[in-house]
Formats: C-alpha cells, sequence, structure tokens
C-alpha cells in the first residue's frame, strides 16, 4: 500500500470508502474477492472497463508482411493476443505445424491457449506470471525465430529483451487498444477506482479531461500503473502487489483496515448489539 502523509482516517482518507469502480469487467460467477469485500463492509462494488480492444483486420495485418510460418517459436502475454492470433491464422487458411513451441507468460494463458490447439507438453514452455520470469525460459532456445503477437499499446520488456541478447524476433501488431465511451460514467461518483494498467489511467482523462480527484482513492495494480497514476499527477492512495497484499482486493481491504478498523467495528459491534 503507498505510504500517506496523513495520519490513518484523517485528511483525504477521512471519508469511509462506501463505494467502489473496477475497471474490468464483471466477474463471470459470485465467486469474486471484490464481492466478499462488498458484503463484509457494506460497500458497493460496480465493474467497468475502461478500455476495449479492436482486432486489426487481416487486410492490414498483411501490409506488415509478417509471415507466420517463417517462424519457429510464438510468445503470448494474454488471451487477447491467443485470441487475435488464431483469428488472423483463421483468415489466412494458416494452420500450425506440429512443431511450433509456444511461450506463455502464465499457467492461466497456456491453459487458454488448448482452446484453439492440442499440446505437447516439450512444445509448451511457461513462465511463473511476469515476462521477466519468462526471459529464463527464452535464454535456453536461443535458436529460434520468434514471433510476439501483440497490441498497438504493450511494454516494452520483451522487444527490449529480445533485441539486447539477439534473438531472431519479429513483433506483430494483431489487435488495438482503445478507450471505452464511458460518457454514461459523468454524473456517477466513486469513493475508489482501481486501475491495473496505464491505458485505463489514459482513459480516464480522455473520458473526462477535468477530472479532479479531490476525496477519490486510486488504487493501481503492477509498477506501469503505478507510475501512470502518479504521471497524471493524481495521489496514489492503495498500490498492490505488496508483500502484505498480493493480490488487489487484499491492498483495498488493507487500506480499509488501516483507515477506517476503528469506526467500521464499532459499527458492527453496534449492529450485532442491536440484534441480541
Amino acid at each position: 500500500m503507498a505510504e500517506s502523509t496523513d495520519k490513518p482516517g484523517s485528511g483525504r482518507h477521512a471519508k469511509r470508502i462506501r463505494s467502489i469502480l473496477v475497471t474490468q469487467p464483471k466477474p463471470a460467477n459470485d465467486v469474486s474477492p471484490y464481492f466478499a469485500i462488498a458484503e463484509k463492509y457494506g460497500i458497493k462494488v460496480d465493474f467497468r472497463e475502461f478500455i476495449q480492444v479492436e482486432p486489426v483486420s487481416y487486410k492490414d495485418f498483411r501490409k506488415e508482411k509478417v509471415n507466420i510460418l517463417e517462424h519457429t517459436a510464438i510468445i503470448f502475454t494474454s488471451r487477447n493476443a491467443v485470441d487475435h492470433f488464431f483469428r488472423i491464422c483463421q483468415e489466412a487458411k494458416l494452420e500450425m505445424p506440429a512443431e511450433m513451441k509456444y511461450f506463455c507468460i502464465s499457467e492461466q494463458t497456456a491453459n487458454y491457449l488448448q482452446k484453439y490447439i492440442v499440446l505437447r507438453k516439450r512444445k509448451l514452455f511457461i513462465g511463473q506470471r511476469t515476462a521477466a520470469d519468462l526471459f529464463d525460459v527464452i535464454k535456453k532456445h536461443k535458436g529460434e525465430k520468434f514471433l510476439y503477437p501483440c497490441s498497438d499499446i504493450r511494454k516494452d520488456d520483451i522487444p527490449e529483451f529480445m533485441r539486447a541478447n539477439g534473438f531472431k524476433f519479429t513483433e506483430a501488431v494483431i489487435y488495438r487498444t482503445v478507450a471505452s465511451d464511458l460518457s454514461d460514467l459523468s454524473d456517477v461518483k466513486y469513493d475508489c477506482l482501481a486501475f491495473f494498467s496505464p491505458s485505463g489511467i489514459s482513459s480516464l482523462f480522455i473520458n473526462f479531461p477535468d477530472f479532479v480527484q479531490e476525496g477519490t482513492r486510486i488504487a493501481a495494480f503492477g509498477p506501469t500503473t503505478a507510475k501512470a497514476v502518479r504521471d497524471a499527477g493524481l495521489e496514489l492512495d492503495i498500490e498492490a502487489p505488496m508483500p502484505n497484499a498480493p493480490s488487489m482486493t487484499g491492498a483495498i481491504e488493507a487500506y480499509i483496515r488501516l483507515h477506517h478498523g476503528a469506526e467500521i467495528a464499532k459499527e458492527q459491534a453496534r449492529n450485532n448489539k442491536q440484534k441480541a
């Protein structure tokens, strides 16, 4: 959690968080730690994507003059990359050869890849969670010719690593990340906004160029998102992951306990007394 010069429950932190807008899609089921926080602390939690994905057409992809089958390995960093890569392959009427190698940033991405192909374990290589985790795996495959399907907005870590280490490497933009239309939220106020990418911060100011933070708490997941918050001139109140809060929900709950734990405990005691 980001450090603050204010004492717990004072200054801009004095107002209880009673509403949170999570800038991600709503979970497909009710088993989510966000719903647990909502119930535990009596908080309204809404979900709204601040960014959306638009496909690069096959016609535009061809202009990049990328020959997919000239490559021997593909790097996937998200489900979107998997979906749009195989969309391009389908439109190009390409079938992936059995010897193609796949390097996935996480187990989750690797599992999703099976939606499109049957994987052989020896052809699949998986990182723990971040691109840095995957680099140690990639280093063992110096002879491959890598293809990196990605968005027009992406981190520099993978391209910089590949070039710095002399890998044969091609980057292919197969989808674009654009700001969602949030005009219907113009008169809606939330006590906390939770962001997960720099693109989300950009979308905030594209939609609301006159946005003033005032008492709104800002939560950010990941160092690049945290940097984007500060670069935008906003105060970062809640930061994840942290040693004591590896998840966004854990960081939000830690903030609530720090600044309003005593107030909440008194309120819960009164409610229990009334029920008795």
